[in-house]
């Protein structure tokens, strides 16, 4: 019921976005004499505002057309190499003849798009050859297809990890850390050859015992019925997936947005004086930031509570009774994959200690093909994006990546 009265809200407030929209227009028309007053850019951008607060978000692009290799300019394309009906892989592909490591993003299925690893794109893209999961949107999936549970999300990162071969570094960012564990165990576990060279986990929630954040109390406070009865909606009709039983997007941008409310309140307020100013140059950051920040998706629910219930709830893989398909996953039958773990030291979503849980895990992987990197001053989003991670992070996973690619 809850996401039907969402849809009608959206369709309730359309025409009033519509008259934001040509009242906006009106105002900004080079004719009208106002347009560049003080009291015609405070009435734009209030208007402007409100259209962005009231908009429905799509998915963003990648937008990554072309990357710098050693020293000289190469056009990138994309390419769908891979495809169920949960998740495409998209390999950057550059329009040049250059040998590169094979890298695998494997991007967080947790409200965001794959987008929002743009900036781990264009960072690890000059020196690998990069594929990232671009996960599909529960409602835009039919019923039909079937359901999606953390065993199906193990079950697509072994596929993909056959696909790419040996030779690859796998980098999890945030919640996929889990399940890119528990592949990387199935597959060592039974003699794969194409389990990874490598295996990169950042910010993740491996042990949530260690240095429990809110996000890990609220999970620990509740039982998994809980979860279920409030954020769990069917998808309403006209979208393909009608009928099929997911968390939604605007419910996990709620949670999102109330974790940092005065921020994000604070931001929207800059934005109207940005706007009023004329200051061009911060206004189109904010809208940078929103566009991707407030771009959202539907989980399936299955995927979701099974995820709360066996990585929050019961910390199954630290504990040792994770299982794949009813088989135990036993990281200790990681021998030749190389492990490096990446934390920040303020992150609020996945405390530090929790990631570096792997290599308690991963006893049999050998010292030397091990690492474990703390970054001072930076948060959840700066593991894995922004200067520091460019400047500072970065660098350290590309040359673990070749110190452990086969010769």
């Amino acid at each position: 019921m809850l996401y039907q009265l969402y849809e009608m809200n959206h369709a309730v407030v359309a025409p009033w976005r519509a008259a934001a929209n040509a009242s906006r227009a009106l105002w900004n028309a080079p004719i009208n004499p106002l347009a560049e007053t003080y009291f015609g850019r405070a009435i734009t951008a209030g208007l402007d505002v409100f259209e962005r607060v009231t908009r429905r978000y799509g998915k963003p692009a990648f937008g990554i057309h072309q990357t710098e290799v050693e020293g000289k300019t190469v056009a990138v394309e994309e390419e769908v190499v891979w495809r169920k009906p949960f998740c495409e892989l998209v390999h950057f592909k550059k329009k040049a003849r250059v040998k590169q490591p094979k890298l695998l993003l494997v991007a967080p299925m947790s409200g965001h798009f794959a987008t929002l690893l743009r900036g781990t794109v264009r960072t690890m893209l000059g020196d690998h050859d990069v594929y990232i999961t671009d996960w599909v949107d529960a409602k835009q999936v039919p019923l039909s297809l079937g359901q999606f549970g953390l065993d199906d999300y193990v079950d697509y990162l072994i596929d993909i990890l056959r696909v790419l071969g040996p030779d690859t570094a796998v980098m999890a960012v945030c919640q996929p850390s889990v399940p890119v564990l528990s592949a990387v165990s199935v597959m060592s576990d039974r003699g794969d050859p194409n389990a990874p060279a490598a295996m990169i986990l950042m910010g993740g929630p491996i042990d949530t015992r260690r240095n429990p954040t809110e996000v890990n109390k609220l999970a620990s406070q509740h039982d998994i019925e809980w979860f279920r009865s409030h954020v769990i909606n069917a998808v309403p009709i006209g979208a393909p997936g009608f009928m099929r039983e997911v968390y939604p997007g605007f419910l996990q941008l709620t949670g999102f947005m109330t974790m940092n409310l005065d921020r994000h309140i604070s931001a929207h307020r800059d934005l109207f004086w940005h706007l009023v100013k004329g200051d061009g140059d911060s206004a189109e950051k904010h809208d940078e930031f929103y566009d991707e920040y407030l771009s959202v998706m539907d989980l399936t629910a299955e995927f979701y509570l099974e995820t709360v219930e066996r990585v929050f709830i019961k910390h199954q893989l630290p504990k040792g009774e994770m299982t794949h398909r009813g088989q135990p996953v036993r990281p200790e039958a990681i021998t030749k994959t190389a492990l490096m773990t990446v934390e920040g030291e303020l992150d609020d979503i996945s405390g530090v200690g929790q990631t570096e849980a792997a290599h308690d895990l991963c006893r049999n992987i050998p010292q030397e093909r091990r690492q474990h990197h703390l970054q001072p001053g930076v948060g959840h989003y700066g593991v894995f994006n922004g200067s520091r991670f460019a400047r500072q992070i970065a660098p350290r996973i590309k040359q673990f990546i070749r110190d452990n690619m086969p010769a």
